[in-house]
């Protein structure tokens, strides 16, 4: 006779033999894992013990690990997050090292939801919470060549007060993000305080082709040109599968860095940063208008190396969406030539995540299967 491994089992397995390498984690808790496994087994709730990881040192006690546990999910450790010392996020430091990118180990993952990206990335998760700030779920999605959404701002809790960041997931794709917003949006338990209510089911119905803007580098980002032709190549691909309709429409931004900057640093009223969101906020309404989609690089260079990124502003394409609270997502879109993933952002109007959700499955089927990374722990 045959016995099942289960799912958390499984997981912890991998932790066990990929992690030595990798660096994901900064704590596993493999007996209380299962044993919410076995409970979320025994009370039949939704998620059955799926396991999944939290960011960082505080992630369990985030809304949505609260959540998660709630509707039966089963937690298998906390992640990678930037150590100190790093004035540049787009990086990890695990129990044992410095966090590697699966697919080059002498690249970054991004960050800071550095090993929550390369957790969901090698199967050691189905998913990962994660929050982004100026990119923190999109640039490491992009970079391990997972799916990760950063929700609108102001829809879950979030302790930024500066109220850039907002929470996010990550996982294998965007259809096995699905539970995240089922059950943090939308579910929970007793002693979880309810979500703002949203018509989560049935899904929401679309009509293909979906109207969208394709953007390169928003009006203002100096964009690496192999980047920049991996992601065109994506979008013409979803034009021909008719997934995606292009409308004439140019997303000329003004560049956020100085109000990013003003706004982060407890400045929210000095007058240019005033004036560059209520710029920014006017297109992105106007581009995204009739239920339009952005579509634009994730970032605008590949992974770089562990000794930083250089002149590069990793976070370029992604921030402006801090500002302004709209929900954007990545999705893989492909490789450079040197083996790294290049990420596909989407963008939608404020509140639409779910629609965003549904956006990016549609995106999914249109697109080759993102591969998996190396899984013997010894990336690139």
């Amino acid at each position: 006779m045959t016995r099942t491994t289960s799912a958390v089992a499984r997981a912890l397995e991998r932790i066990g033999r990929l992690d030595p390498a990798l660096h994901a984690f900064i704590e596993v808790w493999p007996e209380e894992a299962l044993a919410r496994e076995r409970e979320a087994a025994a009370r039949r709730l939704p998620l059955g013990g799926l396991p999944f990881a939290v960011k960082g040192p505080s992630g369990i006690r985030s809304f949505a690990a609260r959540r998660l546990i709630a509707a039966g999910g089963s937690p298998v450790g906390a992640t990678s997050v930037p150590g100190p010392g790093t004035h540049w996020q787009t990086w990890g430091l695990g129990a044992h090292g410095r966090t590697v990118n699966p697919w080059r180990a002498d690249r970054t993952p991004g960050g800071s939801s550095a090993g929550s990206a390369v957790a969901v990335a090698t199967g050691m998760a189905e998913l990962a919470t994660g929050s982004d700030g100026a990119g923190s779920v999109r640039i490491p999605a992009a970079w391990c060549g997972v799916f990760g959404l950063k929700t609108t701002n102001g829809l879950l809790p979030s302790p930024d007060r500066s109220g850039l960041a907002s929470a996010g997931v990550l996982a294998r794709s965007a259809a096995a993000a699905e539970p995240y917003l089922r059950h943090v949006l939308g579910g929970g338990g007793p002693d979880v305080a309810p979500a703002l209510p949203l018509p989560l089911s049935p899904p929401v119905p679309l009509s293909l082709p979906l109207p969208a803007v394709y953007s390169e580098d928003l009006g203002f980002a100096e964009v690496g040109p192999e980047v920049a032709a991996v992601v065109r190549a994506a979008v013409d691909r979803l034009v021909a599968a008719g997934t995606v309709r292009l409308l004439g429409r140019d997303a000329a931004l003004l560049d956020p860095v100085g109000a990013w900057t003003a706004v982060r640093g407890g400045s929210p009223d000095d007058p240019e940063a005033v004036r560059v969101r209520r710029t920014n906020d006017e297109r992105l309404d106007a581009l995204l208008a009739g239920g339009a989609l952005l579509l634009t690089p994730v970032t605008p260079n590949r992974p770089h190396g562990h000794e930083g990124p250089g002149d590069f502003y990793s976070t370029a394409l992604t921030w402006a969406f801090n500002l302004s609270g709209h929900p954007a997502a990545s999705l893989p879109a492909g490789f450079t030539g040197d083996g790294c993933p290049v990420g596909l952002q989407l963008a939608a109007a404020r509140g639409a995540d779910v629609r965003l959700l549904a956006a990016a499955r549609a995106v999914e089927d249109a697109l080759p299967a993102a591969p998996v990374p190396p899984t013997d722990g010894r990336a690139g």
